[in-house]
């Protein structure tokens, strides 16, 4: 008991909350090596594990890619892209495969999903509070990222590629690395009243 009470008196919340407040999503065109590694960047990912998980499944399928491997994903998400729509504007191509090279380190965020009494969505919950934890992590370390989904992140053959085979999901990418010091336009956050309300019966 004492040695619990003495690591919580060790953590100071007003940084934590500090912390958690200043978090913010840098684009993947301002962020440069380095990246975390080694044991940082375990630490890093040992965070989505303490995320709520009903069953406790460990749903957490975390794929990185970095170093020459992002040419080689650069050039499976072209073809996926070329595959979906062959008439596709170049310039979305380019946009797409600079941002994989630029960033140095890619992280694909799948979840193994599981048949049985715990619903897939409660799974795919727990795979986003980890990677929620793990983009607070990472702020809290001094580097910077940014949670990208949309086309590349719902094609099976993205999915497929990365050893994600159904019924697993692929929920996204983070895209890591240092922020390069560019100016950013102050991150916009409502109210907090905006978003809460009470109720009472």
């Amino acid at each position: 008991m004492d040695a619990i009470d003495g690591q919580r008196d060790s953590i100071d919340p007003g940084a934590v909350l500090g912390a958690l407040l200043e978090r913010r999503s840098v684009p993947a065109p301002m962020l440069r090596a380095p990246a975390p590694e080694g044991e940082e960047l375990e630490r890093i990912l040992a965070t989505a594990l303490s995320a709520p998980d009903h069953g406790a499944l460990r749903p957490w399928r975390f794929v990185l890619i970095r170093g020459e491997a992002r040419a080689r994903w650069a050039d499976t998400i072209e073809a996926a892209m070329r595959a979906r729509d062959p008439e596709g504007p170049q310039p979305l191509i380019d946009k797409q495969r600079g941002r994989i090279l630029k960033a140095p380190l890619v992280i694909a965020l799948g979840a193994q999903v599981r048949e049985g009494k715990i619903p897939e969505l409660e799974q795919l919950l727990t795979v986003a509070a980890g990677t929620m934890n793990v983009l607070n992590a990472l702020h809290a370390a001094g580097y910077g990222a940014i949670w990208v989904t949309g086309a590349n992140a719902y094609d099976p053959s993205v999915a497929e590629a990365l050893g994600l085979s159904a019924p697993d999901r692929l929920l996204g990418f983070l895209f890591v690395g240092t922020p390069d010091g560019s100016a950013m336009a102050p991150a916009r956050r409502g109210a907090v009243a905006e978003h809460v309300r009470e109720w009472q019966g």
